[in-house]
């Protein structure tokens, strides 16, 4: 009974992982997608805060392909583990500028500046104190998914592709 137990409060830990992975990538998709197509609209968006014109450059046309790939390989999967350590820095960066938004005043920075890119036409913009907390919210998946994930720090197996150990999940 505790061996049933204990294997199937596994299974149920590595279900809610993937899950939290799935909405983490989902996030950082739907976000690098959304840049991806208004990477200029991104950059002018940077400069009203406190980048320089090269590191804003950089950033708009660097981030979204970074985001688009994280949220690739964490809505699929692969290598999960990774992503999430990748992501950590990331969303660390986001809290800090979104943060610098809100020391700066509400009023000079009514909304998040193109954090969903054209998806914002859809989802709506986000308030800086409301992307500061999906940042946190972000940064804690990210961390739920790097310490609690089962599988090994290296491993290449997608969550969808059926495993050969005869256990089921």
């Amino acid at each position: 009974m505790k061996r049933w137990l204990g294997n199937r409060m596994q299974r149920n830990l590595y279900w809610v992982v993937v899950g939290l992975a799935t909405v983490l990538g989902l996030t950082l998709l739907v976000s690098g997608t959304g840049k991806l197509p208004g990477q200029t609209e991104f950059a002018v968006a940077l400069l009203k805060s406190f980048w320089t014109p090269t590191l804003a450059y950089f950033i708009s046309y660097c981030l979204p392909w970074i985001e688009t790939g994280l949220g690739l390989f964490l809505f699929l999967g692969i290598f999960p583990r990774i992503a999430a350590a990748l992501c950590l820095p990331l969303t660390v960066g986001f809290i800090a500028n979104n943060s610098w938004a809100l020391i700066h005043g509400v009023e000079k920075f009514p909304v998040c500046a193109y954090c969903f890119g054209m998806w914002e036409e859809f989802l709506g913009a986000l308030s800086p104190l409301g992307a500061l907390i999906l940042d946190v919210v972000l940064l804690c998946l990210a961390l739920i998914v790097l310490l609690l994930h089962q599988e090994g720090f290296l491993t290449f197996h997608p969550w969808f592709i059926r495993r050969d150990t005869g256990e089921k999940l």
